[in-house]
Parts: C-alpha cells; structure tokens; sequence
C-alpha cells in the first residue's frame, strides 16, 4: 500500500488507508459513503489521482472522538437556530476550489459538457440518460426565454406528477428529458446537437467561440447550498418529481440576489460597452459596481478566473476589469463573469441569466433526485412566534 493511501493529511483530512482502517469497511462501502454524502472527500494535493477522506465524519460515523483541530466543512455538525440541515454528495467548496462529486469543476469545464457534468451529479456515469432522449413536438407558450423555460418545467412537473416509486434510472431518463425540453424551451427545436452546440447555434456564435458557451454552462451547475437548493429538495422530499422540484428551485433562483447581482453586472458591462472611459471607477464612486468579490471565495471567485481567462476580452473590456479590480481590490465574481463573456459574444440582454439558470437546471435536478434516491431528512422545525390565541 503507498503512501497515500495511508497518510493521515492535514487539516483534518485522512487517506483512503487510513480511512478504511478507522471506518473498518470495504472500499466499496467508504465510495458509498462519500456519495451519499456522508463523508467528504477531495483530492489529494500531493497526488490528486488520490483522495482524502474528512476524518470529523469518519469519526461521527464510527462514534470516535472528533479532534478540534479538524476543519470544519459548511454543513458539519448541528444545525443552528433558524437553519436546516441538509446532506449532499453533489458539490464541495473547499480551500477556494469547486468540486462535483470529488472532481475539480475548472478541470472539468476544461473539456467536460454540460451533459457530461449532468450525469456526474446525478451519479449515471455508467449510463447515458441522454442517448434515450427524443425531441418533443410542440412549442410552449410564453414570450420570452424565461417564460417559456418556466412552462417547459410546469409542462414536465404536471406529466410526471405520478408518485409511485420509480427506478433511480427512470428517474435519470427524466431528468435529461426535462433538461433536454428545457434547452428546446429556449432555442426552438432543431439538429440534435450538444445542449451548448443549439444555444450557441440559435444565438449565433461563431464556432470559434463555442466552447465558452459550454464552459459557462459546466462551471454553472451547481454550487454552494442556498434557497434555491434547499426548496429544491424540501419539494422533492415532499413526493414532489424531479422537475416540479427543479422548478421550485429555480423560481427561488430566479428572484434571489445572485440574480439580481448578475444583473447589475450585466448592466455595468452594457454601460461600459457605451462609454469605456473610466466607467469603472465612475461607477464605484457612485455604488453602482457590482460583480466584484465573493464571501465565499477571498481569494477570487476560480470559476470567474477560468472563464474570463479563456474569453480572449477584447480591449474595452479588459480594461473595464483591470479598472474594476482597481477600484474595489476585488476579483470579479461568476456573475460578472456571465455578463461580460455574454456582451464579448454579443448574446441578447438575458442571456447571462439565462446561461445560469441553464446551468443550473443540471444541478438542481441532481439534488432532487439525490433527494429522492437517498431520502436524508431535512431537519427543520417552524416555531410559532404569532399572537397568543383569542388576542386582537
């Protein structure tokens, strides 16, 4: 056995040796663990073909003493006041990287699809959902984007209201047709291209620049647990099918503040487009610069930072970032990111939002069916705090 596999790590982090000695398991049963979302893993940072294990979950698990010097990972431990505690095997930010399922999201978005991260959080690596996927006939309603991805979901939630327990690949089959459905919602129907071949088809983007299309798309996927998780997967344990829960999410998405966030990012990179001179300092002074830092990230958002990278800007924007990045002290974030990759390839106006709330289908899809699959409660309690009975 090497090295590796038995080194206890740092940070509270152990090899796979070290965690099936403690565990005292089969490996078979510590990669179920981990995709339960019972232990989390991450790569080895001396040999990231290895893994390691966090050893405050091994020692839940096996009823050990929890060292206090083990870092503690966002959803470790008891939930406070107000919160909900919620298990995933889906994503893992940790030491300012992105992970699904234990891989690098920035190496995956490096060649990776959006259908190849789909089935990557919805654990179907063994199977392709998607090469059972047929077009549908018939447009649904609505006058914008938006509107007709939300009757595309409404559409899906209503046919696949049926409760009986399905297979958990019945259940994948779905979700790629639900998120299949969605893209068509979009763009129309046509060749039965790659999800981010028909968007960039029906907007028009060169083929040279295809691909930021489909990095977009990877590195929106899934993130940290928020609003829009949580009422995905409350639905979901509620008997709620994969995409009435998905729905559910991606309504909360679409009205929560990293939407609005985006928006005024986009906004500023329209404005920058119209006069490049000193708009970001201009607009900094003013308060009105958004899409600069992440809480979740200090040292720069490494989603924002791979795409951008890759965007080859072209000069007014390029300057509107280094500006930007003067003015704050801050990196840009994803939803500056979006924004600025959508104005370079000169998309419609809502085409950032779009891209995210894409993306992100992918993402909420694989909590819903994680949801149902693996069916760990979310513990929430309500507390009535309203007027004691007979009170006027």
């Amino acid at each position: 056995m090497q090295a590796a596999d038995t080194a206890t790590g740092t940070g509270g982090w152990v090899g796979r040796g070290e965690a099936l000695s403690r565990l005292g398991v089969k490996a078979q049963t510590l990669y179920a663990y981990v995709s339960r979302g019972r232990i989390a893993a991450r790569p080895d940072p001396e040999d990231p073909r290895r893994s390691l294990y966090a050893a405050r979950d091994i020692a839940r698990l096996t009823g050990g003493q929890i060292a206090e010097d083990v870092a503690l990972l966002p959803s470790v431990g008891a939930p406070a006041r107000g919160e909900a505690e919620v298990q995933s095997g889906l994503t893992l930010i940790a030491g300012g990287r992105l992970f699904y399922r234990g891989m690098d999201a920035i190496q995956l978005a490096e060649t990776a699809t959006l259908e190849d991260v789909a089935r990557r959080l919805w654990d179907a690596r063994d199977a392709n959902p998607f090469a059972e996927v047929r077009p549908r006939v018939g447009a649904v309603p609505g006058g914008s984007a938006r509107a007709r991805l939300f009757a595309a979901l409404a559409r899906r939630a209503e046919e696949d209201a049926d409760r009986k327990p399905r297979p958990i690949a019945d259940l994948r089959l779905e979700c790629a047709r639900v998120l299949d459905e969605a893209v068509d919602a979009f763009v129309g129907s046509g060749p039965r291209l790659f999800l981010h071949q028909r968007l960039a088809r029906a907007w028009k983007v060169p083929e040279r620049d295809v691909h930021l299309i489909r990095r977009a798309l990877v590195l929106a996927a899934d993130h940290e647990m928020n609003p829009a998780v949580l009422t995905t997967r409350a639905a979901a344990g509620g008997g709620a099918s994969p995409a009435a829960a998905a729905l559910a999410g991606l309504a909360t998405l679409a009205g929560s503040e990293a939407i609005a966030e985006l928006s005024r990012a986009s906004a500023w990179i329209l404005a920058v487009r119209r006069q490049a001179v000193d708009a970001a300092r201009r607009a900094h002074e003013m308060g009105a610069l958004g899409g600069f830092g992440d809480p979740i990230y200090p040292s720069g958002d490494p989603r924002a930072a791979a795409l951008l990278a890759v965007a080859d800007l072209p000069l007014d924007l390029a300057r509107a970032m280094d500006e930007g990045r003067e003015a704050t002290g801050l990196a840009p974030n994803f939803g500056l990111a979006l924004g600025t990759v959508a104005r370079r390839l000169e998309l419609p106006r809502e085409a950032a939002t779009d891209l995210l709330l894409t993306g992100r289908l992918a993402g909420l899809l694989g909590h819903a069916l994680d949801q149902i699959a693996n069916g760990s409660p979310i513990r929430a309690r309500l507390r009535y705090v309203g007027p004691e009975p007979g009170a006027h």
